[in-house]
């Protein structure tokens, strides 16, 4: 398929080919795969690591021997349903029924069907096989992200639509090695050890400066099936953005942006830095995005938000209304951290209201123009530092929700959003909790399991963060105040 508009991505109308998403499609893989082929044809795989991803992003699993790679496949893994609902720290949920209430009870896992997936940059070549959790009774756990995520795209298909979706990744690469400074230092250039001092938007020297790193990136992308596109240097020195293709399979869309991230946290570090994907790492440089361009398609093949205009279709301007509605109580979702607020700032690129433009990158929702086969949203509020599936999945559900209410959306933004009136969205984790809470757009579109989860594990985090006593605050009251 096709990458138009100078490096960013297209969405086309497109015919769907192959098995869709949905919530029981995965069994053709697991009865075509065969283990034993497999481990002939990688005789230098050591490992297997049996995953699943976390509310918060973070991989999580077994490490088993090679032996057991069929035993992963077929349903064999058995993890604790808890396992999705960790902190950030790892640590289990306090008084959450899903560990103390349930006894911490296992449940099954179901192969996704992708992989197994080469990681090249463990000490010994190792496997991943990516899985999702089940009841014990085979139905999808609905606090698993990745389930999340198929439940929504179920209630597209109900409806004869499908959604075509891409993710651009924004990260730094910085040196982790300990130095004076109260922030990780930008990573030096390999061929002269400085450290790059300049500001890096669409700089190729920085580019050729990790060439090495980023060509390790790809290869390993092209192992894993990751569709890596177009590489820029963007805007903060020592930051960087790959784009990832566009498709109609939007649980693959979602398992390659969590997967790049797995990717580029692992080669950098094989290359002695750590790729970072928190949305502030630096308080004087660019946060870290993760937008999200979208389109949807009907039974035969048309892009439902193109009607042949530069302005797009009532269909798109309903789902932009959606989208808008939904955005206050999704920003726990897009914005889950601690750290995640310190992104938005006036004129830092991140948007400070829910509000959209035609080529604006100062909105929350950017609509690129260009030919009307391709028209599409650019959804500019989520950090790098989100959950790819939640982050795709709360899209979707504020389109489906614009859908069924049918209604237009406001006046697009000219100039600078950060010049207008406009409604502001929540600019502090409380806020963005509480509106989560008692948000009413997205009610049935996630499930309720899941939002229980959500919000149990932001209240202990937001509470650790709150007794922590910063070493600044020491400096300026310990014998000041």
């Amino acid at each position: 398929q096709p990458n138009l508009n100078g490096g960013k991505i297209a969405c086309l109308a497109q015919p769907i080919c192959g098995s869709m998403p949905g919530r029981l499609v995965l069994g053709s893989f697991m009865q075509k795969f065969d283990s034993a082929k497999w481990l002939e044809d990688h005789p230098n795989i050591h490992n297997v690591r049996a995953v699943t991803f976390d509310i918060n992003g973070v991989m999580r699993g077994k490490r088993l021997p090679i032996g057991q790679l069929k035993k992963a496949v077929n349903d064999g893994v058995r993890m604790p349903l808890s396992l999705v609902n960790l902190d950030i720290w790892g640590r289990d949920i306090a008084n959450s029924k899903w560990v103390f209430e349930s006894g911490d009870a296992d449940g099954g896992s179901r192969w996704t069907g992708r992989g197994p997936l080469p990681m090249t940059w463990t000490d010994r070549d190792a496997a991943m096989v990516p899985l999702c959790l089940t009841y014990n009774d085979g139905r999808l756990f609905d606090g698993d992200p990745r389930n999340v995520l198929a439940a929504v795209l179920d209630k597209f298909m109900a409806r004869g639509l499908h959604p075509v979706a891409a993710f651009e990744m924004e990260f730094y690469l910085a040196d982790p090695t300990w130095h004076d400074g109260p922030a990780p230092e930008t990573a030096a250039s390999p061929l002269t050890g400085a450290v790059n001092i300049r500001e890096g938007v669409l700089s190729v020297d920085d580019l050729n400066d990790h060439d090495s790193l980023l060509n390790d990136i790809y290869d390993c992308c092209g192992m894993q099936d990751v569709a890596a596109d177009a590489a820029i240097s963007e805007a903060g020195s020592g930051q960087f953005e790959i784009n990832l293709l566009h498709g109609p399979d939007c649980l693959k869309v979602a398992d390659d942006a969590v997967l790049f991230k797995q990717i580029a946290k692992g080669v950098a570090r094989k290359h002695g830095l750590a790729a970072s994907f928190m949305a502030k790492p630096y308080a004087d440089r660019p946060g870290n995005g993760m937008h999200v361009h979208l389109s949807v398609i009907d039974q035969q093949g048309h892009n439902i938000f193109d009607d042949g205009s530069e302005a797009g279709s009532q269909l798109m301007q309903h789902a932009v209304a959606g989208l808008l509605a939904a955005m206050p109580e999704s920003m726990l979702i897009f914005a889950p951290h601690h750290n995640s607020y310190r992104r938005f700032a006036i004129e830092s690129h991140a948007p400070l209201a829910a509000c959209w433009g035609y080529e604006n990158r100062t909105a929350a929702l950017r609509i690129p123009l260009g030919p009307p086969q391709q028209r599409r949203i650019e959804h500019r509020v989520a950090g790098a530092d989100t959950n790819p599936y939640l982050v795709l999945a709360t899209i979707l559900a504020g389109v489906l929700a614009g859908l069924d209410w049918a209604k237009p959306a406001p006046p697009p933004i000219e100039g600078s959003a950060y010049d207008a009136e406009l409604p502001s969205l929540p600019v502090t984790w409380q806020n963005a909790y509480e509106a989560f809470a008692t948000g009413s757009v997205l009610g049935d579109l996630l499930p309720d399991v899941f939002r229980l989860m959500l919000l149990d594990c932001k209240a202990q985090e937001m509470r650790r963060f709150a007794a922590d006593i910063s070493a600044f605050e020491y400096q300026s009251y310990l014998d000041q105040a």
